[in-house]
């Protein structure tokens, strides 16, 4: 393959891990507000792990795994997509897309910081200036009087802080965790068994489920869109980068994710965008560049949504 073909296929893979994972929110949103979140969620990831297994299988990639990593890739899946994206989901239905990505972007700090409190890393000079820039970001954002004047608002916010607490251990587990080594199939199988366990979860809470045939034309598009652009184009596209360019180029996607998520949410749904938020973004984002040190980058980055 040539260099032109490479360039061409580092700039769409670019393309995905900015706006797809960006528009994501937006998706989600629109078909949670028609479906039962654990419903679509699970869906979503059944759906997208089948036709991971069914590609590997025409690529002659081998699904066999050792019931180690089986049973690692079922912890890994539940944490980050079961709980993680399940629960962000369900969460859209009380906040804005953009004000969830924003909170979302925060992950990086949390994950230093549970880095610190597990396994004693000591937190370097730049870091501590980004913890102290996160912190004053997080605390101007969730501190809007539009937001904590709606209970429904502290309910969503709250819920996505408990799957970012869901996700950072998860980040630690799998940087020890004996998983597959093929990514590909590492995410089919997490995607799948979190599917699973995302449909027994949906039907503990009563969840009413219907056939797509009866979803409206817009929830229709939106699910396989997360399906087969959210789910499996997206997540190709960061490995390739992972493997291609260097990983903090990989890492802008930490910014650029919620000002799309933003401007979709503002141009799409008519969510408003206020002079607070934008600040708050901006001192956020700012800390979590401060954060994403080398070092710590292939944890940050190797399971995002």
């Amino acid at each position: 393959m040539g260099k032109s073909s490479n360039s061409a296929l580092v700039v769409l893979a670019f393309f995905a891990i900015y706006v797809i994972w960006g528009s994501t929110y937006l998706l989600n949103k629109i078909a949670v507000m028609e479906l039962p979140p654990f419903m679509l969620a699970a869906s979503r990831f059944t759906i997208a792990g089948v036709f991971i297994f069914l590609l590997a299988k025409i690529m002659g990639i081998s699904l066999r795994i050792t019931p180690k990593q089986l049973g690692n890739t079922i912890i890994a899946g539940v944490l980050f997509l079961s709980i993680g994206n399940g629960l962000v989901v369900w969460a859209l239905r009380y906040v804005d897309t953009g004000f969830a990505a924003l909170e979302i972007s925060s992950q990086p700090l949390i994950i230093l910081l549970m880095m610190r409190i597990l396994q004693g890393k000591k937190i370097k000079p730049m870091s501590v200036v980004g913890v102290v820039l996160g912190v004053i970001g997080i605390y101007l954002l969730v501190s809007q009087k539009q937001i904590i004047a709606q209970e429904e608002s502290i309910v969503g916010m709250v819920m996505i802080f408990f799957c970012m607490l869901c996700w950072s251990f998860a980040s630690l587990f799998v940087a020890r965790a004996d998983l597959p080594t093929n990514y590909f199939v590492n995410t089919g199988y997490q995607m799948f068994f979190a599917g699973i366990v995302l449909a027994l979860m949906s039907v503990g809470f009563g969840e009413e489920w219907s056939s797509p045939l009866l979803w409206s034309g817009k929830v229709q598009v939106s699910m396989l869109l997360l399906v087969f652009f959210g789910s499996i184009v997206a997540f190709t596209s960061f490995n390739y980068l992972l493997k291609t360019v260097s990983p903090e180029k990989v890492a802008t996607s930490t910014y650029v994710n919620p000002i799309v998520a933003l401007l979709l949410g503002w141009y799409f749904l008519d969510e408003k965008i206020t002079l607070q938020s934008i600040i708050a973004a901006s001192i956020l984002l700012t800390g979590v560049y401060f954060i994403n040190t080398k070092k710590t980058l292939a944890i940050f980055e190797r399971f995002k949504r």
